[in-house]
């Protein structure tokens, strides 16, 4: 484990394991470094140095009040910078989820992004894409003591899992504990994320070729901000997973890593 301090102070780990040129891993809201890239981060590494991070108030990294999102890009961006400092040359990101729209707010902050690749991350407008009063329900789940039941509503009523990727999660126990261990935070997350509105005059200096991933089978929000947000950016596109949704780094590992190990080389999906 390496460690970086954020702007605000906030030590933040990352884990190096690999080798080639250097490819930052963002987890998502209940994930840590090592339950979203658990398989896809090994098979990653054959072809890349993998700098996998705890995000704040996670794992092996620390956290400061008050939250905000711009903390969290903070700190991809001083993780960047170090690996930077470190190999000489640009860093790719990759995100899911809420770790992708940190990347994508991070690539404000540093010079040092190469690419940029985003999983279902970015709103268009995070006020429009929830059920009425989740952040208040998953509150009052956590308040009552019910954190599986929190997290399960999350999974099935925010990103609209289907049952059988909610069990799928569920079976792997460790990565599962893992993720109760991190449900307190997902209220400050969803309530930055509904604040959130991408503006594309913020991004017209930004320079990271970019990947939008978005699952065929995923709701059509996650299609229509994909769309939305490339189409704000200088240079980017959307590739569809075919029969995925919001886990295709589990349950498609192969066509997920030849997804992102082509844009990396610069190839087109053909």
């Amino acid at each position: 484990m390496r460690t970086v301090t954020s702007p605000d102070g906030t030590p933040i780990a990352y884990w190096r394991s690999g080798s080639g040129p250097p490819l930052l891993l963002v987890h998502g809201a209940t994930a840590a470094h090592d339950t979203t890239w658990r398989i896809v981060g090994p098979l990653l590494a054959e072809r890349h140095t993998v700098y996998a991070m705890d995000r704040r108030g996670r794992g092996g990294s620390g956290d400061t009040a008050p939250y905000h999102l711009q903390r969290e890009a903070e700190d991809v961006a001083a993780v960047v910078d170090a690996v930077a400092l470190a190999t000489g040359g640009p860093v790719d990101v990759l995100g899911h989820s809420y770790g992708g729209l940190s990347a994508l707010e991070a690539a404000l902050l540093t010079p040092h992004i190469g690419r940029l690749i985003l999983y279902e991350s970015g709103p268009l407008r995070g006020a429009g894409l929830y059920p009425p009063g989740i952040a208040e329900r998953l509150e009052a789940l956590l308040e009552a003591g019910d954190v599986e039941g929190a997290l399960v509503t999350m999974y099935r009523d925010l990103v609209e899992m289907p049952p059988e990727e909610i069990e799928m999660l569920r079976a792997q126990r460790d990565a599962w504990e893992t993720r109760l261990a991190n449900v307190p935070s997902m209220p400050r997350e969803l309530r930055a994320e509904q604040a959130y509105v991408f503006l594309p005059e913020r991004f017209r200096a930004m320079r990271a070729p970019t990947l939008l991933l978005v699952g065929e089978d995923s709701p059509p929000r996650e299609h229509d901000n994909a769309r939305g947000v490339a189409a704000g950016l200088r240079d980017a596109r959307v590739t569809i997973l075919p029969g995925q949704q919001h886990a295709a780094m589990y349950m498609a590992p192969d066509l997920f890593v030849a997804e992102v190990l082509r844009f990396l080389a610069g190839q087109e999906t053909p």
